[in-house]
């Protein structure tokens, strides 16, 4: 992983919550938090304000395929 960030008291209690929902681990969940999340956002506001075009290849918005990478 690139990038560890650290969760507030409140984020993580939501978390938390989100992963007993899911019946899966916290770190398990975040990664289900992701996917669902490249699902609902808009792929071209991202990818227009991203400021890392080295890595589109792999990049899930672009994966979503409804844009210009």
């Amino acid at each position: 992983m690139a990038y560890t960030p650290e969760l507030n008291q409140e984020q993580s209690c939501t978390l938390r919550r989100i992963a007993c929902a899911l019946e899966t681990p916290m770190t398990k969940a975040m990664g289900h938090i992701f996917e669902h999340l490249v699902q609902v956002l808009d792929a071209c506001k991202v990818c227009e304000k991203c400021r890392d075009k080295t890595r589109c290849a792999t990049c899930g918005f672009t994966k979503k395929g409804n844009h210009d990478a």
